[in-house]
């Protein structure tokens, strides 16, 4: 614990420098844009600013060229006119001495006359040289401004959520409601929630496994947790599963960026199904029987029997299905090895399961090959006789197709036949409720009913299967589907099509 303690607390030392050198990095990168967009705004606004006062700078240059033009214009104008007014008031005094007063204000006027027009033709020369000078047509109005407050930054906010930056806390433990979760049709719906809300859970861990102890999970199971990862709701379902145990365990815990939670107490769900394989040992000797198909086998017989004989000789099973390393024996389940006279023979081409129901309801599904010439399928008690056939005893009941002369479909108990006016399906849905004598036939597909039986069994029955000609395969460990479920609860108060077979 020392050295866990050491080496975790490295790790989150190490951890929290790396999460800090990133905030660093991303704060550093961020304070480069903005000075980088500072910088840019500063250039352009000099940038402006100075070709401006160049324009300013030149025109100021061109208004000194103006301005000595003027001066120039307006001495040019008054030496002439003056100097034509004074050579008239000159003239007017040599020739009339006398009379100078009289004749002086005339020649003034005269003289006023000839300035303000020579005034009246520089100004307009002055004028129209500023006019077109750069300097009369300057504005002296800057092109840009000098407030830069758009660039400034409040950290105020982001200062405020940086103080306030803790340790990502553990997730709290989820809890399972076994209100809302759901067991039905080969599926397990588990829901679950959280004792406080916590915004920061990334997703949820979910591990299961298959038991057959009530009860939170013991110290030692022989099954392994299932583990399913990155589940984001509170909810999950596990679908097309097959359950060949009675219970399975649950747990679920949450996860954030960092850490995960602990796990939810545990939580046991019943998913009873009806598991059973093919008993090898009771085939007709023209069946060859693999795991849970038969196919029929014209060249069996004698030939088997040597084969399986020298196989028990040399200390093998006779047949791997039930090998006791392959399964745990079940209480119900009817011992692999028997002798020849439980063998079904001659035309009787039967093979059992090797599972008794004695009770509850159970459900399963078996598809055949079409081209088989002869199919059936039903249950059997174990007493039927190794020359009967399925349907002809009031041992057995069954649904048998006949492909071989003509096509029949047919309802079968106790040498009695009821023909079945219903499409014919691939694959055959069976259910058996042992306690209140239901043994019903559905199209597994679409889950219609074909026929019920309403029968009371006196002794447990087995799974029966019989096939001429063609092969067939069986799916055991189903759960009864919700489907199925509802229409037997409407069909079990009418016997209607089956009072002739009972």
């Amino acid at each position: 614990m020392l050295q866990n303690v050491e080496a975790n607390s490295i790790k989150v030392q190490e951890d929290l420098e790396g999460e800090f050198q990133t905030l660093y990095s991303l704060l550093d990168e961020l304070k480069e844009n903005m000075l980088m967009k500072i910088k840019q705004d500063r250039a352009s606004r000099t940038y402006e600013l100075q070709n401006q006062l160049a324009a300013c700078t030149k025109a100021l240059e061109s208004s000194e060229e103006l301005l000595e033009t003027a001066n120039q214009t307006l001495q040019g104008a008054e030496n002439h006119d003056f100097h034509q007014a004074a050579m008239r008031v000159t003239w007017v005094r040599f020739w009339d001495a006398d009379v100078t007063t009289a004749i002086e204000a005339p020649s003034i006027r005269t003289l006023s006359g000839l300035w303000s027009k020579g005034g009246w033709k520089a100004a307009k020369q002055i004028k129209d040289s500023v006019t077109m000078a750069p300097a009369f047509r300057l504005s002296l109005k800057a092109k840009v401004s000098d407030n830069m407050s758009h660039l400034m930054v409040d950290f105020a906010q982001e200062r405020r959520m940086l103080q306030a930056l803790k340790f990502l806390p553990v997730p709290g433990a989820p809890e399972i409601d076994m209100a809302e979760s759901l067991v039905a049709d080969n599926c397990v719906t588990l829901v679950w929630k959280m004792p406080d809300e916590d915004s920061k859970i990334d997703h949820y861990v979910l591990e299961y496994r298959k038991t057959n102890f009530e009860g939170p999970p013991r110290v030692k199971e022989d099954q392994p947790w299932m583990v399913i990862e990155g589940i984001k709701q509170t909810e999950y379902t596990l679908s097309g599963l097959k359950f060949d145990m009675k219970y399975m365990n649950f747990r679920v815990k949450a996860c954030n960026k960092a850490v995960a939670g602990e796990f939810s107490e545990p939580v046991t769900l019943e998913t009873r199904a009806f598991m059973f394989r093919l008993d090898a040992g009771t085939c007709h000797q023209n069946l060859r029987v693999e795991e849970l198909s038969v196919e029929w086998d014209a060249m069996g017989g004698k030939v088997q029997d040597i084969k399986a004989r020298e196989k028990d000789s040399k200390g093998r099973t006779a047949s791997p299905v039930n090998s006791p390393a392959r399964c745990v024996q079940s209480p119900k389940r009817m011992p692999s090895a028997r002798g020849g006279r439980d063998r079904f023979t001659a035309e009787s081409y039967t093979v059992l399961g090797d599972t008794l129901i004695d009770g509850a309801d159970h459900y399963w599904e078996v598809k055949y090959d079409r081209d088989s010439k002869a199919f059936g399928v039903g249950v059997a008690y174990r007493s039927l006789g190794k020359f009967d056939q399925l349907g002809k005893t009031s041992a057995s009941w069954c649904l048998h197709l006949n492909n071989w002369l003509q096509v029949s479909f047919t309802a079968k108990h106790n040498n009695k036949a009821k023909v079945l006016d219903v499409p014919v399906p691939d694959c055959i849905g069976v259910y058996c409720n042992f306690h209140e004598g239901f043994l019903s036939f559905y199209n597994a597909k679409t889950k219609q009913l074909l026929h019920t039986f309403k029968a009371k069994f006196t002794q447990p029955v087995l799974p029966a299967f019989m096939v001429w000609c063609g092969s067939f395969h069986v799916y055991s460990g189903l759960q009864v589907p919700s489907s199925v479920k509802s229409l037997q609860k409407r069909n079990s108060t009418t016997s209607s099509s089956n009072a002739s077979l009972t």
